[in-house]
């Protein structure tokens, strides 16, 4: 039996760019993208019915599971779809994973237009393959296209061929706990020019690649550096969408975290030092109001921030749980759930008055990420976690987050790549 949840309110909009948080796309999951560069006219769509399929002959071992390292191994095949002004999208195909090729005037060498998306896919001891909430990510890389100029698609087609090659290649799965085939679809504009403007060619590319639990060993609490000395985004930028530019940006101020011995960033926003994300993941605070009740807090979607899968969800669960829709195993029934603004000032004052209960960060790779440390003005501000490295809100909303993720609980996020059990 499915549990209900509660939906998430749609915030107010600050900014032009507010239109891309995510909350708004849970009531219309399946809305389509008309395919081709805004201001022309609607093109081919992706046709899984012409899906070519060429498969490799030279099939490669699963790499043991004790070796696998978070996006190194990948799968036997690769999935890839052109595109052109002229003529839209090309047939899908199916073909050996293997390099592309590129003439080194292709734009995206020059002018970063490329973007990306990042989920999962599971697999039961009974063979079933399953995909959590794909529409968003659909959704989201359509978002992310338009913001720079590169075409966009049909989601639900890219799905079905999506479905193929998960299919194809569904032995290199592991079907123990932890473990899943972490999915990177990637689109790049490929005109050879080195002028700037929209390109007249791109593609589509989709990889595949078995990963193992992102903490092996229990859950490793990071220590953050107060960022003020960059910034990841600001207003009206890209901040809010998933291109490949947002990350290249954010490696330097990484390292320079590094050596002075934190993990990661915390980005910081303007004279306030406002929260934004952790890294490349988006952030949640649970402070304890006077009463005792848990306030849990992220940031809201203003434009600049990644409206992530595992941030809708998380506030999803927490919401459900907080309105008696459904229960989360161990986590205290007086909650409260906001989309605010805070401050390091703020966070701060709440760790010196006992009222911090944690933070942590969520994405895709690693679900949940606590926090144990933030420097911040010279000073290291100690966030409390428990002896299991989480905390008593993360813990729970995990635990629930994973069992819908894996078909552990049922659930209606759960996309259905293949079933054993359902005869064709």
């Amino acid at each position: 039996m499915f549990r209900p949840l509660h939906a998430c309110a749609l915030p107010t909009a600050r900014l032009v760019s507010q239109r891309v948080c995510l909350p708004g796309a849970l009531a219309a999951p399946h809305a389509r993208f008309i395919s081709g560069i805004p201001g022309q006219p609607p093109l081919n769509h992706i046709d899984p019915s012409k899906l070519k399929i060429t498969r490799t002959a030279s099939p490669k071992e699963m790499p043991s599971l004790e070796t696998l390292k978070f996006g190194r191994n990948f799968t036997d095949h690769m999935l890839t779809v052109e595109w052109s002004l002229e003529n839209g999208w090309e047939a899908p195909e199916i073909k050996p994973y293997g390099p592309l090729q590129l003439a080194p005037s292709a734009m995206v060498f020059h002018y970063a237009q490329c973007l990306f998306e990042g989920l999962k896919a599971y697999r039961n001891k009974a063979g079933k393959i399953t995909l959590f909430r794909p529409e968003l990510n659909m959704a989201r890389m359509n978002r992310s296209a338009e913001r720079i100029a590169l075409p966009t698609f049909d989601g639900d087609a890219l799905l079905e061929c999506m479905k193929q090659l998960i299919k194809l290649e569904k032995n290199w799965i592991p079907q123990l706990d932890g473990y899943s085939l972490y999915i990177r679809p990637v689109l790049i504009g490929t005109q050879e020019s080195i002028g700037i403007s929209p390109p007249n060619r791109a593609m589509l590319c989709v990889i595949l690649s078995p990963v193992g639990p992102y903490y092996p060993d229990g859950f490793k609490p990071v220590a953050l550096h107060g960022t003020t000395e960059f910034i990841r985004a600001a207003p009206g930028g890209t901040g809010a969408y998933k291109i490949g530019a947002n990350y290249a940006q954010g490696l330097h101020p990484q390292k320079w975290a590094a050596q002075l011995g934190y993990v990661q960033n915390l980005w910081l926003s303007g004279p306030e030092h406002y929260l934004t994300e952790v890294g490349t993941m988006n952030l949640f605070v649970a402070f304890r109001q006077p009463d005792g009740t848990i306030e849990l807090v992220t940031p809201p979607l203003d434009g600049m921030i990644l409206p992530g899968v595992t941030r809708d969800s998380v506030l999803s669960l927490a919401r459900s749980h907080a309105s008696g829709s459904i229960s989360i195993d161990g986590l205290q029934s007086k909650l409260v759930v906001n989309e605010r603004a805070v401050t390091m000032p703020e966070v701060r004052e709440a760790v010196q008055a006992g009222r911090l209960i944690e933070m942590f960060g969520s994405g895709t790779a690693a679900i949940v990420s606590p926090i144990d440390k933030i420097g911040y003005m010279g000073q290291d501000i100690i966030i409390p976690v428990e002896s299991d490295g989480m905390g008593p809100v993360s813990r729970p909303l995990w635990k629930e987050l994973v069992g819908r993720q894996t078909g552990v609980i049922p659930s209606d996020w759960s996309y259905v790549v293949e079933d054993p059990s359902v005869k064709a």
